[in-house]
């Protein structure tokens, strides 16, 4: 089945003004329909990226793949970043999204209107019924769609998070032409399992032959150097191949090494409030996507990069989508570096599938009260039940909360002005809180 790709022309900003209930009832159709939320596997996304030529031509001039169980965000945000402060048009898939769907399909920087991912939608729904039916998850048609949206456009460089894994994300339908690592650490043990190496085999499940991998961690499973061997892939690891340090009070210096495009070294770059090991893979990956790194764009880039939910400030409220003991032990740190007068407020809701004894203890050195917070849906937790584990660390909570929005009222009426609050556990605690305060 041939498909008709959109215009490059096409402006992702143009919303028509009547489309958000369509988008809203295509996401709810596709939540409905496959009988499972999460279905890893290449076999039927596949064959209905077959259908729609997915597999048969380049998405962008460069493809850049991003896998990790932490930093993945991060580093998508600063090679979009990077890339569009060097001239490049972009097209970036990340997800989950934390207030809006369109978040997950950026086009030059501008988050894809509702007809935009409405006709990838179309378009998906049109082939998985072409010959025989193939049902696919809401992830798989979200990535399919997405995909078929950056063929049409075409972009200098296309951007993609793997959203769980690697080897069977439906985004390793795609060929990369450079493959990042971020980090390695347990998570969604019911996909994934709880062995660190069979999960880094997973993760590097993206890597292809002949095609350079960029390691962004210090600490990585041996399967994934093993897993490169075997697949015949270009290890360039942080540490070894690339690096950085301090430079100054608020400044570093990129070390990028002999061969590479452009300077094998960037002096004076401004810290981006984002993990600099992230920020130092993201440039080394850009290079081995041909870009000749410049210091002043790369200089702006970083200066202006902003995520969402990552270390995100707005007043007293820090908001950060960790929900794992390795990104909460970063968070603990980020904030020790970062002294309070106040005590510090730790508001928490997480899904019941995650680990909350690993992340109460790793943020137990900077926490001076809890708030806990209930989350509805199938993998929901409540906030008792959180408070329970909290309990068992041996600290108090002060309050617990039916939802994210109220857990904020009670605590906002209560912070002192040298406070400070921690959002944190969940993609849906913090979008929940952002939403609160929008409103």
């Amino acid at each position: 089945m041939k498909t008709t790709a959109p215009s490059r022309r096409v402006d992702p900003a143009v919303t028509r003004p009547d489309t958000s209930h369509r988008l809203d009832a295509w996401l709810a159709r596709l939540e409905a329909a496959h009988p499972m939320g999460i279905d890893l596997g290449l076999d039927r996304v596949s064959e209905v990226g077959r259908r729609m030529c997915l597999l048969d031509a380049t998405l962008a001039r460069r493809v850049i793949t991003v896998a990790g169980t932490n930093g993945k965000g991060s580093t998508v945000a600063m090679l979009e970043a990077l890339a569009r402060a060097h001239g490049l048009s972009t097209a970036s898939y990340t997800s989950p999204h934390l207030l809006r769907y369109n978040e997950r399909l950026r086009l030059d920087g501008v988050e894809a209107s509702d007809d935009m991912l409405i006709a990838g939608f179309e378009v998906v729904e049109a082939a998985r019924l072409d010959g025989s039916p193939v049902s696919l998850s809401y992830f798989e048609v979200g990535t399919l769609a997405a995909l078929w949206t950056i063929k049409g456009l075409q972009p200098d460089m296309a951007i993609l998070e793997v959203g769980l894994g690697g080897r069977l994300d439906a985004v390793n339908i795609i060929d990369a032409d450079v493959a990042v690592i971020t980090t390695i650490a347990r998570d969604h043990a019911a996909y994934l399992g709880d062995d660190l190496d069979g999960i880094g085999r997973e993760k590097a499940g993206i890597f292809r032959m002949g095609r350079p991998a960029v390691l962004g961690s210090r600490d990585l499973p041996d399967s994934v150097r093993t897993t490169a061997v075997e697949r015949g892939t270009t290890i360039v690891a942080i540490g070894e191949a690339f690096d950085w340090q301090e430079a100054g009070p608020s400044g570093w210096r990129w070390q990028g090494g002999e061969s590479v495009a452009g300077s094998d070294s960037l002096d004076d770059l401004p810290d981006p409030g984002l993990p600099l090991d992230n920020a130092a893979t993201a440039l080394k990956a850009l290079t081995l996507a041909d870009v000749a790194l410049d210091t002043a764009a790369c200089r702006r880039a970083l200066a202006d990069v902003r995520l969402p939910g990552r270390m995100q400030w707005l007043g007293q409220w820090c908001l950060d989508v960790g929900h794992n003991p390795h990104a909460a032990a970063y968070l603990a740190g980020r904030l020790q570096a970062m002294p309070c007068k106040g005590r510090t407020w730790i508001l928490l809701g997480m899904l019941g599938d995650k680990d909350a004894d690993g992340v109460i203890g790793a943020l137990a050195a900077v926490a001076d009260a809890w708030v806990t917070v209930t989350l509805v849906g199938e993998r929901a937790r409540t906030a008792s039940e959180l408070a329970e584990h909290v309990h068992a660390s041996g600290a108090a909570v002060a309050f617990q909360a039916t939802s994210p929005e109220a857990g904020a009222e009670w605590l906002s009426s209560r912070l002192a002005p040298e406070d400070r609050v921690l959002v944190c556990g969940s993609f849906f605690t913090v979008g929940a809180i952002l939403a609160w305060m929008q409103a």
